[in-house]
């Protein structure tokens, strides 16, 4: 994935929830060391505010009107809440006008644990809010993924099969 190609393969975005999970798995060893000093309420208010505002109202629009698009103020909201920035200026704001506290890695263990376990990051408003696979997106994994790209191998070189220009459209490679 670059700039000019921003999708992902399924190995790219393994990879990528790979990174995730070490990510989670830091701030949980952190959690577990300081269990007696992190003040679980406020932990599990951080963990939770991040759905009850960002998550809930969408999908409780999703599923009250399934043949409809979802509003994008849910989309807003989502990302918004499940941002990485949005998630250091809460913890910021936190140390500076209450206190710095181990209960603020309820936000990194959320974050993380929805990309790393669930595969769920920033929501596209051309999507449905609930994960069902776009018909665009099938065509890409027919094209890009294991079994597709009928114009040769996928690894330019791999079987000595030339190198298929793919000049002028916006895929790459895998």
């Amino acid at each position: 994935m670059d700039a000019k190609n921003r999708f992902e393969t399924k190995v790219t975005f393994a990879l990528s929830r790979l990174e995730w999970l070490g990510f989670l798995a830091v701030s949980l060893v952190l959690a577990v060391q300081h269990r007696t000093e992190i003040r679980w309420g406020v932990f599990v208010l951080l963990f939770a505010v991040i759905d009850v505002i960002g998550y809930v109202p969408g999908a409780i629009a999703f599923r009250r009107h399934p043949d409809r698009p979802v509003p994008r103020g849910y989309y807003v909201a989502y990302n918004t809440m499940h941002s990485l920035v949005t998630a250091g200026v809460l913890a910021g704001a936190w140390a500076l006008f209450v206190r710095p506290e181990w209960a603020l890695l309820a936000l990194p263990i959320h974050l993380m644990g929805d990309r790393a376990l669930f595969g769920n990051s920033l929501k596209p408003f051309g999507v449905a809010f609930e994960p069902e696979t776009s018909p665009a997106f099938r065509l890409f994994e027919q094209k890009y993924g294991p079994e597709g790209d009928s114009r040769g191998s996928r690894v330019p070189g791999a079987t000595g099969a030339a190198r298929n220009s793919l000049e002028g459209t916006d895929a790459v490679r895998t």
